[in-house]
């Protein structure tokens, strides 16, 4: 019998509120078999979470059927299969708006659904969700489904599931399935793969990027590219920096297969095409990863405009009123008060703006009235007897909930991953029977070290890119260099010692590093830098998206070989 021939696999949604029109586009923009949407996030189920409460039948990302009032009709002409995890807590209503939707409009299409990912919610939270992988996905597909909608999958399922039903794998192709995982990863946050976000954003036109799409084959193998014509870029560069973003060491584990990051090979295939290949997979652990959300408290925040001279007096100034006010209004202190000096004024400025610095105080307590209208009034009454030009970029509110994201592990025996099929019959899928404890490599050796010679003090972005992000209250920074002479430097310089001294908030944290040879790259996970995680805006930087960027702007002494082909900016005293 003939392979099956490569299937190709789009994706038109990284997050809830991504590019409205990328579903059109991916679906016109060339020839594609299946488009997949990716809607979750850990803030996205929170939010979800507090929709449902409002409207039991809601709970689904509503943006995905309007952008299916044109789309329905274009991947029908087309015979695009569509996936998607928009269903978020309520998969079954989503499909079933998304039948209505169809028959108003006219088209014909089979939809079915997954479930099983929803847990009994222990007291205290708003939702509990399991992660599932691709084989209820791929059950709906074999049974002729055109849209599949799932809840709380993981990312890459979107791609692993498609491609086990088109190649007919099953759970002991541990390879092809990693190969899959790892094209999932690379495709699930749209843009970032085409140039968005990306460090050396200025070598490319990426104005508006095109989304992702990979050509998939028979042993697992894929390349990544874009419909021609669409803007930004396809690169090694683009490719490693999402294989690096919100993962951490060499095995990548999900519920199908855990892939194996350090066999991971990456070649040029032409203009915007990258190979994949060489992945290889293992058993994946017996447990399954659980998302659960809770309302933490409350928070609120005011930010005073500090202009023109004495910057540090006036913020100590305001500091102690605001502290002496709430003393004297016989509030109880919030449970958290924390204050952050920005300076972001210059000297003899030639605007108002670019002479002023902001001071922002945010609180956090359990009880809404300790960060109401205690904090929002302490700040207001100051306005007439407090520094010069006393003014904040708001006016105070009464505060907001926050949330909280936990994860857990449990049983994957214990999770009823269901398929719900076109017709309406149901199949169970059984959890792997293979699986495997997940265990971190020994670090690989090293490359030889880079010759000593001259250097000098210059930012580490100007030879390295870096792209960070959360998981939980972690943060993940991943850190490349695009030749073999500063992988050599990188890899003996960029130390865990020295990331602390390159980013002070880590000193007091856990820091690990991993090596990967493969990609000339080193991933660091930051142990509890955002605290609660990104739902509870404990940080200004909450996903912690430009830690990577502040690694890159930090001063270091570097080879001036390899500083040779980048301008080098004047030293600052």
């Amino acid at each position: 019998m003939t392979a099956p021939g490569p299937l190709r696999i789009g994706n038109a949604s990284g997050f809830y509120g991504d590019r409205f029109d990328a579903v059109r586009e991916m679906l016109t923009g060339g020839p594609l078999d299946v488009l997949t949407g990716d809607y979750l996030a850990e803030l996205t189920m929170l939010i979800l979470g507090r929709s449902r409460l409002k409207d039991p039948g809601k709970g689904y990302a509503t943006t995905f059927l309007r952008q299916l009032e044109e789309g329905l009709g274009l991947a029908h002409e087309r015979g695009v299969k569509i996936v998607t995890n928009a269903g978020g807590l309520n998969p079954a209503g989503l499909a079933d708006a998304v039948r209505k939707l169809a028959a108003r409009v006219g088209v014909p299409v089979a939809v079915a659904h997954v479930e099983g990912d929803s847990l009994p919610v222990p007291d205290g939270f708003l939702t509990a969700n399991a992660y599932l992988g691709g084989s209820g996905i791929a059950a709906c597909l074999r049974a002729g489904a055109d849209i599949v909608v799932t809840g709380r999958v993981t990312d890459a399922a979107l791609v692993t599931g498609p491609a086990a039903a088109h190649f007919g794998w099953g759970p002991d192709d541990l390879d092809a399935l990693a190969g899959a995982v790892v094209a999932g990863h690379v495709l699930e946050c749209g843009t970032q793969a085409t140039g968005g976000n990306y460090a050396f954003f200025s070598t490319h036109d990426i104005r508006r990027p095109g989304f992702p799409l990979a050509e998939i084959h028979a042993d697992g193998s894929s390349v990544i590219t874009k419909h021609d014509g669409t803007g930004g870029v396809v690169d090694l560069s683009t490719v490693t920096a999402q294989l690096l973003y919100e993962t951490g060491g060499a095995r990548y584990a999900g519920p199908d297969v855990t892939a194996r990051l350090d066999t991971v090979r990456l070649t040029p295939d032409g203009p915007d095409r990258v190979r994949i290949d060489g992945v290889r997979g293992e058993a994946p652990p017996p447990t399954l990863k659980a998302g659960l959300t809770r309302l933490g408290g409350w928070r609120n925040e005011v930010v005073f405009v500090l202009t023109g001279l004495d910057i540090e007096a006036k913020a100590r100034l305001v500091e102690a009123q605001f502290e002496d006010a709430l003393e004297r209004g016989g509030a109880r202190r919030p449970e958290e008060v924390r204050w952050e000096l920005v300076r972001t004024n210059r000297d003899d400025a030639d605007t108002e703006e670019r002479a002023s610095a902001l001071l922002r105080l945010v609180v956090r307590d359990r009880d809404a009235d300790a960060v109401g209208r205690a904090v929002s009034g302490a700040a207001v009454e100051l306005a007439l007897g407090s520094y010069p030009g006393f003014h904040v970029t708001a006016p105070p509110g009464k505060g907001a909930p926050y949330g909280v994201f936990e994860a857990v592990h449990l049983p994957a025996e214990g999770v009823e991953h269901t398929a719900v099929l076109p017709e309406g019959g149901r199949e169970v899928l059984e959890p792997p029977v293979r699986t495997r404890l997940l265990e971190e490599l020994d670090e690989p050796p090293l490359p030889d070290p880079y010759p000593s010679g001259p250097t000098r003090r210059a930012p580490l972005g100007l030879v390295a890119g870096a792209r960070s992000g959360d998981k939980g209250g972690d943060a993940n920074v991943g850190v490349w260099v695009r030749d073999d002479d500063a992988w050599r430097w990188l890899a003996h310089e960029l130390t865990v010692a020295r990331f602390r001294e390159l980013l002070p908030e880590t000193v007091e944290l856990t820091v690990v590093r991993h090596v990967l040879p493969n990609l000339r790259a080193l991933n660091f996970t930051v142990h509890g830098l955002l605290g609660e995680g990104v739902a509870a805006q404990a940080r200004f930087d909450p996903q912690a998206k430009a830690v990577g960027e502040w690694l890159r702007s930090r001063w270091l002494p570097i080879p001036v070989a390899l500083l040779e082909a980048v301008p080098v900016p004047e030293v600052s005293a």
